[in-house]
């Protein structure tokens, strides 16, 4: 089955102010060009300070609008031939400036005049000083434009150019292309509430040791920023982990395999959608310490006792959702998913050798198969799984309208 990617062919414009975030939104348009975009870039005369036009020409393969008069000798008008069939407009990095700008209507350069002829969406991702960013007056212009249905990328926090610590940085790049994705996706999934769990659980022996697994995560937050482009309502329910959650996720965050249950068990009457995509712990300590156990204190043998069984139970509690569980194997891969498939109850199940070279734990791809209560198969190669995610979230769509869900 093939992935719907709401990027390819789409006509974007990124629109570049004079920010030191400039270089990185040359990586912003690597990205919109790997997925298939057709990029136009607009800068202003001060971003040409810091990346010189030729770079963006370069990446893009198409002229940058720069200066009105002197980059077009046609007879079309550079700014209303930039905006013709756009299906979005991006501005990364943003300046105060030139939200200030939009905000009052002025149209005094070849970035603001394009904005100004706009008939698409507009998604802004600012940039600049902490102190800059919480000025009341660009809080008001930002006001102003988003009442105007403008969508804003708020500014991630941390170390700034000018050496201070604060909010003003550009939004990192997977939370701007996530948003725009957002933006151009076909939202079937708008009004649904998908709960998805992620990443390890750990049960603890005592105060600084415990039991737990390589998850990182990565597949179930793939899964959530799948379903969150597709316009769904997302609860992700994570365990510990070194990821931040998609932009317009809610994340619970959960610590052991009971947290994590009763997380579930709380969410459940509005979820329509479950996705188990967590690796919860099987066992746990029968006996727990607050402190450290010195090692000469310890007993040699360990006590263990299973912990819940959260897919098993919303399995058995049935309701009108469809319920995704994953499996990972190392032995009789696919016998063993069908085995759980049916044992849980389950609408679909993915499953994955962890042994396979790129697959499984704590790295950036994963290979799968899909099979779902019908004993349709899908198989999926070695891709990232942020693609698998993708055909994860298709099937799911598929399943839901199969169902009348």
């Amino acid at each position: 089955m093939e992935s719907r990617n709401p990027l390819s062919g789409k006509r974007i414009l990124l629109g570049v102010s004079g920010s030191i975030a400039v270089y990185k939104a040359v990586d912003i348009l690597r990205r919109l060009m790997e997925r298939g975009a057709e990029v136009h870039v607009a800068m202003t005369r001060n971003a040409e300070h810091f990346v010189p036009r030729l770079t963006f020409e370069a990446l893009s393969r198409r002229p940058v609008l720069c200066e009105e008069f002197s980059d077009y000798n046609r007879a079309a008008i550079g700014h209303i031939e930039f905006t013709d069939s756009l299906d979005l407009a991006l501005i990364a990095p943003a300046t105060a400036n030139v939200i200030g700008k939009l905000a009052a209507g002025i149209a005094d350069d070849a970035l603001t005049s394009a904005l100004m002829a706009l008939n698409c969406p507009l998604l802004i991702a600012p940039a600049m000083n902490e102190r800059m960013y919480r000025n009341l007056v660009l809080q008001r212009n930002i006001c102003t434009l988003k009442e105007l249905g403008v969508r804003f990328v708020e500014p991630g926090t941390g170390s700034l150019a000018c050496g201070s610590v604060g909010q003003g940085r550009l939004a990192e790049t997977d939370r701007i292309i996530g948003e725009l994705t957002s933006l151009l996706s076909s939202h079937d999934l708008a009004g649904r509430t998908i709960l998805i769990t992620a990443g390890p659980t750990r049960e603890f022996i005592d105060a600084v040791r415990f039991i737990s697994n390589p998850s990182t995560g990565k597949m179930g937050y793939a899964l959530a920023a799948a379903a969150r482009e597709r316009g769904a309502d997302v609860v992700l329910i994570s365990g510990t982990t070194q990821l931040a959650p998609p932009q317009g996720v809610e994340l619970i965050s959960v610590v052991t395999a009971r947290q994590m249950h009763d997380a579930v068990m709380e969410h459940l009457d509005l979820s329509h959608v479950v996705i188990m995509a967590a690796a919860v712990s099987d066992f746990r300590p029968v006996q727990t310490s607050d402190r450290k156990i010195k090692k000469d204190e310890a007993q040699r043998t360990l006590q263990l006792e299973r912990t819940e069984d959260i897919l098993l139970k919303l399995g058995k509690a049935g309701g009108n959702r469809l319920l995704v569980g994953f499996a990972a194997e190392t032995d009789d891969v696919e016998q063993n998913a069908i085995k759980k498939l049916n044992e849980k109850n389950l609408d679909l199940i993915v499953v994955n050798d962890v042994l396979k070279s790129g697959s499984g734990f704590a790295v950036d791809t994963n290979a799968v198969m899909l099979i779902d209560r019908a004993g349709n198969r899908t198989g999926l190669p070695t891709m990232p799984k942020s693609k698998i995610a993708a055909h994860i979230i298709q099937n799911v769509v598929d399943l839901l309208r199969q169902k009348a869900l």
